[in-house]
């Protein structure tokens, strides 16, 4: 009978070692915000991205996002007509039951993708900021327009290229947007201005394509605003 007992706990505590262990083996990598994006991401923009998304640990990150995305940069500055929609440079996933997240997507852009063009993008919750030719953001996305004159691009000593890049949130479908406030724009505004500024770094832009090494919470008026 005691023979009989220690066969069971024997079995019992191997089940209980084998569920472990399986358990362990199905958890997906967690990494910190640090590692997100290619490491593009400073302190600064580490600790926004933390506090956006109510997170510490994120799904593990993909790599090449920053190579790919600079060569698709190069690649669509040189062929003809409108360039195709590309994969985001970076995809951020919390490791939080609300599973919220970013994308980050770079692409070229015309002049009439513009958002300061005289509409009142105030009153409808979207604010202008003094950062590179244009930046803007609302608590659903943030938006940065650049000019990039390189080496890299052909033609761009006469014609500074328009980079675009481009923070959205993505929320779950029980979730919501953050908050609409100072700190939720500038908190994306502080993750898109770090990935965008290695992104211009790699592309060997002059002067950084005119963005320093912070970012710029200056709001200025859109033109469509009154003064008062």
């Amino acid at each position: 009978m005691r023979r009989a007992l220690a066969s069971v706990s024997t079995m019992l505590a191997l089940g209980l070692l084998l569920t472990a262990c399986g358990s362990d083996e199905e958890e997906p990598p967690r990494v910190t915000a640090a590692q997100q994006c290619d490491g593009t991401l400073s302190p600064a923009a580490a600790g926004a991205l933390e506090s956006v998304l109510g997170a510490k640990k994120f799904s593990a990150a993909g790599s090449g996002g920053l190579e790919r995305a600079v060569n698709e940069v190069i690649e669509d500055q040189a062929a003809k007509g409108r360039p195709p929609g590309r994969r985001p440079m970076c995809q951020v996933k919390a490791d939080a039951e609300s599973r919220a997240g970013v994308d980050i997507s770079f692409r070229l852009y015309e002049a009439a993708d513009l958002y300061d063009d005289g509409t009142e993008w105030t009153a409808q919750g979207r604010y202008l900021y003094g950062m590179g030719r244009e930046a803007s953001a609302d608590n659903k996305a943030a938006y940065l327009f650049v000019g990039c004159t390189s080496p890299r691009l052909k033609g761009s000593d006469e014609q500074p290229v328009p980079v675009e890049s481009v923070l959205k949130f993505e929320k779950p479908v029980k979730g919501a947007y953050p908050d609409n406030t100072p700190a939720t724009r500038e908190a994306y505004l502080t993750v898109l201005h770090s990935v965008t500024l290695a992104v211009v770094k790699e592309l060997q832009c002059k002067d950084n394509a005119g963005l320093g090494e912070k970012p710029v919470f200056e709001v200025k008026k859109w033109r469509g605003e009154q003064e008062g």
